[in-house]
């Protein structure tokens, strides 16, 4: 299973939110750049990067921070990104610039033929952000509820060639209450595409109890408070995943 390390950015600075409201963020590192070279150092295999005032825009607003990060990991750590990506100029300018993969939320719900045309066109680089408020999809930086389950958004995909949802639990995300391993393996088990957990994380065993949920599809977790905070070690949660 792999740990992806989360940098959130805000105003050009390395933040966590809690339940999404962009007034409670804290601000961990004014240096996303050498937070990415920390996280690399420390032996991540992947990096999470999501662009929060993109996704209140509904386009890239901290780009330079996310070139920056990119400098740092060039050839050695592939990012996925999130946040703000809404149309197909900026799914293939992102992939052009070299992140690995872009993650497709908004746009999932409202457009999933663009999703369906950026698969085509980028096998294995695009995922799908699925968050869920009480079980239905929010969306526009988590200020919005729709009235679609995530399920129901998930399966719309599952022929689409998507390399993964991403299944985000906004009641838990930044909160440090533990993962909602359930919700996330119910998911898992419905779909063929792989899954990545994100939301809540907050220590070695909330990653244990994923490990072992990872038959039903789950391929991975997100997290980022609880790494900035010192809950979590990620050399060890990095041990954990792979053992």
């Amino acid at each position: 299973m792999i740990l992806f390390p989360a940098i959130d950015l805000k105003d050009g600075a390395c933040v966590r939110l809690i339940k999404g409201e962009m007034d409670k963020a804290t601000v961990f590192n004014t240096s996303p750049a050498e937070q990415a070279r920390a996280f690399k150092d420390a032996g991540c295999e992947w990096l999470h990067v999501v662009d929060l005032n993109g996704a209140f825009a509904g386009q890239p607003v901290n780009a330079e921070a996310v070139d920056e990060i990119l400098a740092i990991m060039a050839d050695d750590v592939p990012v996925q990104l999130g946040g703000g990506i809404r149309d197909r100029a900026t799914i293939d300018l992102w992939l052009g610039k070299g992140i690995e993969r872009v993650i497709l939320g908004t746009v999932a719900l409202r457009h999933p033929e663009l999703v369906k045309e950026a698969c085509k066109a980028h096998p294995g680089r695009i995922a799908v952000g699925i968050d869920a408020r009480d079980g239905m999809v929010a969306v526009e930086g988590w200020a919005e509820t729709s009235e679609i389950t995530a399920v129901d958004l998930a399966l719309k995909f599952e022929d689409a060639g998507v390399a993964a949802i991403i299944y985000t639990d906004i009641e838990r995300d930044g909160a440090l209450q533990g993962p909602n391993v359930e919700a996330t393996a119910a998911l898992a088990e419905r779909l063929t595409t792989p899954v990545i957990a994100s939301g809540g994380v907050a220590s070695l065993d909330d990653l244990k109890a994923l490990k072992a949920r990872q038959a039903s599809g789950i391929v991975g977790v997100i997290s980022g408070r609880a790494l900035y905070d010192g809950r979590i070690d990620l050399a060890q949660a990095l041990a954990v995943l792979k053992g």
